[in-house]
């Protein structure tokens, strides 16, 4: 074991700044991990490189808990990429519209259609976007406003769910962080019970119906609804997201194609954990039998789903086979962070990162501080990299040791890690859900982002006043603080 020192932290900066340089994680990651595997077994490169494949890599990779969180993320893939391009998803958005007689009713179904295709963060713009378009064109409602409401129903809803990619993804994480400490409680759990935490992605969705209703716009998003109101309306020569949705054949696409699927998931699900002990007894319940009843769920509902396909004439069932081992490829990438992030968390242990940073602060930082200011830290890390699962990379194997050593809430700091790489990643520019709400929507990029910093930081302040009182109370009711500053403060900015 080598000294305890700023040379510990070698990896983790060098994945920081790497990672916004070239603005990819995977790059940043994999740099930052082999750094550290020189650090420790001396400069040779292609001794490195081997000890980092075989005893960092793979040794991750093939831990049996890390083995079904990596398969269940594949089946994940090739279901919500089912979903997306069977059409179902876009027939249900659709049920949506036949409602819609005035401004607070398309704003708020917009709203509802993100909300309620909560398993694809991705997919939702490009899904809720042409739909609504020429809805609230007709309606005279500015295309910056729709971008704004779908970003905030994509990823802000999609953190909040345990059991689909995002929550999957975390629990990956820190389980093997919850391991190497010896906490006994099952990572669902720890991040069911931190979802009350997850600050910033509430009041992001919460926002949204309450500015509708209340007519509460501020800052650039009133001036672009007051020039829409004119005609002036933001265009956007790309058409991507229109060009997607009719390639959906959606004549034929019916909205039973997500409701009995994610049915049948649901009670599979439930069904196979209810007598394992689920949800009373998740510290007795084995880890990858949880991940194989979840498995199981996803794999029956992409099977009822290509039926579905079949019998609407959406795809051959040969087809839609081949569409699901698409998207299952399509998650290579996801997994490759998922790995390196195991080992990086794995080299910073060996290099002494998580206790040298606690010696650090020891006597420095307030435990109650902890919370708040690792939100702050995602917030700065996401917005650089465009990048909400790279910063849970990088920094839930750093935050979960500390709460543990300084004895701050738990739930909170794994809350504060989440809604702090939300943060950032809502008001990045260069963010594939910033890019694609506003090519969804038809709006640019600039003008997406100019209209939704002011929602997205405002919001970051109620969260960050939130972050501190739970860091001293560790409640939940200082979620409803948080609630009480977001409604005062849109009726102060209205009246501004």
């Amino acid at each position: 074991m080598p000294e305890i020192g700023l040379l510990s932290l070698a990896p983790v900066i060098i994945t920081l700044v790497l990672s916004v340089w070239s603005r990819n994680v995977v790059l940043g990651l994999f740099v930052g991990v082999f750094s550290g595997v020189l650090l420790l077994n001396g400069p040779n490169v292609f001794t490195g490189m081997s000890i980092m494949v075989e005893q960092y890599l793979v040794g991750q990779a093939s831990k049996s808990s890390n083995v079904g969180i990596l398969l269940l993320m594949i089946f994940v893939a090739g279901l919500v990429g089912l979903m997306e391009k069977s059409g179902g998803a876009a027939a249900f958005a659709g049920m949506m519209t036949k409602f819609i007689t005035n401004k607070v009713k398309a704003q708020t179904a917009a709203w509802s259609s993100g909300c309620l295709l909560f398993f694809t963060d991705s997919g939702t713009p490009l899904i809720v976007g042409p739909l609504f378009r020429p809805i609230i064109d007709g309606l005279t409602i500015s295309r910056a406003k729709l971008a704004w409401i779908i970003d905030s129903t994509a990823s802000p809803v999609a953190v909040l769910i345990p059991f689909i990619g995002w929550g999957l993804y975390s629990q990956g994480l820190i389980a093997q962080e919850y391991k190497d400490l010896g906490i006994e409680e099952g990572a669902f759990m720890a991040y069911i019970k931190a979802v009350p935490f997850q600050f910033y992605s509430i009041l992001a969705v919460a926002m949204v119906p309450i500015v509708v209703v209340a007519k509460a716009d501020f800052g650039p998003m009133r001036k672009a609804e007051e020039d829409c109101a004119q005609g002036i309306v933001m265009e956007s020569s790309q058409d991507l997201a229109a060009e997607v949705v009719n390639k959906n054949n959606l004549q034929k696409a019916k909205p039973i194609m997500v409701w009995l699927p994610l049915g049948c998931m649901l009670v599979i699900m439930f069904s196979l954990l209810v007598p394992q002990g689920f949800p009373m007894d998740m510290a007795n319940m084995p880890s990858n039998a949880f991940r194989a009843s979840l498995s199981t769920g996803y794999i029956c509902a992409a099977g009822v789903l290509m039926l579905l396909m079949r019998h609407y004439g959406v795809r051959s069932l040969s087809g839609g086979f081949s569409l699901y081992l698409e998207s299952m490829s399509k998650v290579v990438s996801v997994l490759i962070i998922l790995v390196l992030a195991w080992s990086l968390g794995a080299i910073g242990k060996d290099l002494g990162a998580p206790a040298y940073i606690s010696a650090l602060i020891d006597g420095r930082l307030p435990a109650y501080l902890i919370p708040a200011v690792v939100f702050l830290v995602g917030a700065i890390i996401s917005f650089s990299t465009g990048s909400s699962w790279g910063t849970y990379a990088i920094l839930i194997p750093l935050t979960i040791p500390i709460a543990h050593q300084f004895d701050a809430p738990m739930y909170v700091a794994i809350g504060a890690v989440l809604s702090g790489g939300l943060f950032g990643d809502h008001c990045s520019p260069i963010s594939d859900t910033t890019i694609l709400s506003a090519t969804g929507a038809g709006c640019s990029q600039i003008d997406h982002v100019k209209t939704q910093i002011p929602y997205a930081m405002f919001n970051g302040s109620c969260s960050l006043i939130s972050y501190i009182v739970a860091g001293v109370t560790g409640s939940i009711w200082a979620l409803g603080l948080g609630m009480l500053l977001m409604v005062v403060g849109l009726f102060v900015l209205k009246k501004w």
